[in-house]
């Protein structure tokens, strides 16, 4: 039987690459952000009160209706085990969990200001093609880029609330690990030696010096080309940021999952 899982988090925080590692194995499927979590959100607000028709679904057809919808996607995926990718994945903990009881969600953080400052090199590093992660809109600084992502529907914002709910959530422990950009980039082979033993998967041998990731349509489109760009090899880089300090130090503080004293019993963080 195929085993489903989710990889969610931050942006800008390793899940690209993660999933670049993960896919050498030929027993998974890992890719970048797909379709499946829109869907979702469509389906339940097609299935509400909204539409005059819902008297005619109960609970368990809608159950019955969005599994089928996960099922449907990947019926043409070879793969032993499926890893699907979305920042909602935190936000639907108890969805996923009643949807697949088995699986698990793997959380990609990072210091939050090198998030952020990932974000601004992009858009500095394509001066001549708006985002859509600011809706295609030229112009604005440095600050209300960072305002706009970090607001609470905003890239971040929305992300990093979600990994905060999934992480106090009592559905959380056994089923969410956060898995640390620094430590993937630093140490990959302890990282997904982790994750393996996370999803009590068999281990594999990767090659963390011959990756490969092609998503340059997808970024060209978006207008951010190198959005979901990765080195060959794994490797941390070490350079100054691009934000202005005082910028750098709003985000200093918002690492929750460093904080000892907030550590959860039960919920790994590598």
């Amino acid at each position: 039987m195929r085993s489903l899982h989710f990889i969610s988090g931050l942006p800008r925080s390793g899940s690209t690459l993660l999933s670049a590692i993960l896919a050498q194995n030929p027993r998974f499927h890992a890719s970048m952000s797909g379709p499946v979590a829109g869907l979702v959100g469509t389906l339940l607000h097609e299935m509400s009160g909204k539409n005059e028709f819902s008297v005619f679904i109960d609970d368990t057809q809608r159950e019955s209706l969005l599994r089928a919808m996960f099922d449907a996607y990947y019926a043409n995926t070879p793969a032993d085990v499926v890893f699907d990718t979305s920042r909602d994945g935190c936000a639907r903990l108890p969805l996923l969990k009643t949807l697949y009881p088995p699986s698990k969600i793997i959380a990609c953080v990072r210091h939050m200001p090198w998030v952020i400052d990932s974000i601004e090199q992009l858009v500095r590093r394509n001066v001549f093609q708006p985002s859509s992660i600011f809706s295609y809109l030229a112009g604005g600084t440095v600050y209300s880029r960072a305002d706009g992502v970090a607001r609470a529907e905003g890239l971040v914002g929305h992300a990093y609330n979600a990994l905060k709910e999934a992480y106090f959530s009592p559905d959380a422990p056994g089923r969410l690990l956060l898995l640390q950009y620094e430590t993937l980039v630093g140490d990959p082979a302890r990282a997904i030696r982790a994750i393996y033993d996370f999803i009590d998967e068999p281990d594999f041998a990767h090659d963390f010096d011959n990756l490969r990731f092609d998503a340059e349509e997808f970024d060209r489109k978006a207008g951010t080309p190198g959005l979901h760009s990765i080195r060959a090899r794994v490797g941390a880089q070490e350079r100054q940021s691009v934000l202005p300090p005082d910028l750098f130090r709003r985000f200093e503080n918002d690492a929750f999952w460093r904080d000892g004293a907030q550590r959860r019993a039960g919920i790994a963080v590598v």
